[in-house]
């Protein structure tokens, strides 16, 4: 039975050009990050080398003020911050190789062993969750579902968690034009509560009520994300060929409609991902289950702990009170996996095209993004935290406490740069920018690696993603319970106007007052910008 309708925020607003057409020819360009080598074509060559050449001439050419005399404090302070950063960055990209080019095809190979010997998983579950998505995007999505079933052969159920007709009538005129023949079951669950948690809970509900068995396979996915060919065949023998596996997430390239910067920057953050990705499996843990798609063995989805906890996933905290996560349903997925000290692994040959579309203003969005993104790390963050490195593995949780530290440390070269331009040397914030220039270069060659397309504009993009990543989080370090999801009906929590709600938001703007003045404080007086005065006049 399907429960009653729920009515949904603004949802008239969502999408005006939902039934128009897009072009997707990026889909099945086959192009990936390790098998693309026309992406160093020459005009990319050539901007790449002019880049190198020009911070070449800068640094011999421009006066250089980091080895002044009255500046070594400043330069032995950045110059170990940053020893510090990019050493530990480095660690990441050691490990990403090591488990690229030697772990990771051991594990294939096994799978591979097992699939082509005839194995298959009893049932696969595909658990989506969508609302209000375009047509051609939706069409395109269960194609690439109907295709996965074809090609495998493997019995699937698709459950859909939906709160509105309009999806489901897509989805079931495309499946019966197109799948009448297949091993396929398609079952709607509508929910009567708003949000995509509840939708969860709902169709995990259902196959719970309907009974399947504990090594079925359950792929969690979005109503936006695209299945490369062949990704039941790389994911599903995995657990075939170890029986201690628990979940797997995938790999995901963008294809974004919007301003082509946030194409570029949404292409660098995945590339930073399949970096991070493969070091942390290397420790057989991830630090989240994508909800773009990540496939678990039945055993753990269908327990009520597992199913309250995506439902009503919430933190007590002494300024907000006790309030449910709006979103991060991939954070509290992997939380609970830790709990159970569950092994989990990142597929890299897997693929999922996640398809973005950008309304308005793109740096909006972006902020948006980042509010999202850092305030479900930092909820969940603690939390991991807390289980211990005997739990969790020591490399995973000293990751989980470099986010907290990070987003830091990160702050304190604009802020010495500044003030030591102001009190100073008005010339060093040259310097300071020829740095970064070059830095940040010398980390997008590495990235460049993990990207299907070099993009000249990364060394720029990836400062501002940090500077801008690092004033998020703190500010939303004394704002946890303040949510907001732009791209799902724009639903939020945490908003409230009430008086009690207002004495609350002065309280989280003095404390984020109070952090920062202590970091820049803290900073200016090691680096000797500012000297404590001598009380001993009066004494």
């Amino acid at each position: 039975m399907i429960p009653q309708m729920v009515t949904w925020p603004e949802k008239s607003d969502i999408h005006k050009t939902v039934n128009s057409t897009r072009e997707y020819s990026a889909l099945k360009s086959g192009e990936r990050y390790y098998d693309k080598p026309k992406k160093w074509n020459l005009l990319v060559k050539i901007q790449v080398a002019f880049y190198l050449c020009s911070c070449f001439l800068l640094v011999m050419y421009i006066p250089n003020t980091i080895w002044d005399p009255e500046l070594k404090v400043i330069t032995i302070t950045l110059g170990g911050l940053g020893i510090w950063r990019y050493a530990w960055w480095f660690v990441h990209v050691v490990r990403s190789e090591i488990y690229q080019h030697s772990r990771f095809p051991k594990t294939r190979a096994a799978a591979e062993q097992r699939w082509q010997a005839g194995w298959r998983p009893r049932h696969a579950h595909f658990m989506m969750t969508t609302f209000m998505e375009r047509r051609d995007t939706t069409e395109l999505v269960i194609q690439s579902i109907c295709r996965e079933v074809r090609e495998s052969g493997i019995p699937t159920t698709l459950w859909l968690g939906s709160g509105d007709s309009y999806d489901e009538n897509i989805m079931m005129d495309y499946l019966r034009q197109h799948a009448t023949d297949l091993p396929l079951e398609f079952v709607m669950i509508r929910q009567n509560v708003p949000g995509k948690r509840m939708a969860i809970g709902l169709v995990l509900r259902a196959m719970s009520r309907r009974g399947i068995h504990k090594d079925d396979l359950i792929v969690f996915m979005d109503g936006d994300a695209v299945l490369e060919p062949g990704i039941l065949r790389r994911c599903c023998p995995l657990f075939a060929a170890d029986e201690e596996l628990q979940a797997v997430t995938t790999d995901e390239e963008v294809i974004c409609y919007g301003p082509k910067w946030v194409q570029s920057w949404l292409i660098m953050r995945f590339s930073q991902r399949r970096i991070a990705m493969q070091s942390h499996a290397m420790s057989n843990k991830v630090l989240t289950l994508t909800g773009r798609m990540s496939v678990f063995r039945a055993n753990h989805l269908t327990q009520y702990k597992f199913i309250r906890m995506l439902e009503a996933d919430h933190l007590e905290h002494w300024l907000w009170g006790k309030f449910r996560f709006l979103s991060g349903d991939d954070k509290s997925t992997w939380y609970y996996m830790l709990t159970q000290d569950a092994k989990m692994l990142y597929v890299p040959d897997a693929l999922v095209y996640t398809i973005e579309e950008v309304e308005g203003s793109g740096f909006e969005r972006m902020t948006q993004n980042f509010r999202r993104w850092s305030g479900n790390m930092l909820r969940n963050g603690t939390r991991a935290l807390q289980l211990g490195p005997n739990k969790i593995g020591y490399f995973i949780w000293w990751c989980v406490m470099d986010q907290r530290i990070a987003m830091w440390t990160m702050l304190v070269s604009p802020i010495v740069a500044v003030s030591a331009t102001i009190i100073k040397d008005s010339t060093y914030i040259v310097a300071y920018l020829i740095w970064i220039a070059v830095s940040r270069m010398a980390l997008s060659l590495f990235l460049f690696r993990y990207s299907s397309t070099v993009h000249i504009e990364w060394p720029f993009i990836l400062y501002i993603n940090q500077l801008l990543n690092a004033a998020v989080k703190v500010y939303c370090l004394a704002r946890l319970s303040k949510q907001r999801w732009t791209n799902r009906g724009n639903q939020s929590a945490g908003l409230g106007d009430s008086l009690a709600d207002r004495l609350r938001n002065l309280m989280a703007a003095y404390m984020t007052a109070v952090w920062v003045t202590a970091l820049i404080l803290s900073t200016l007086f090691y680096t000797s910008l500012v000297t404590l005065p001598n009380f001993s006049f009066y004494f």
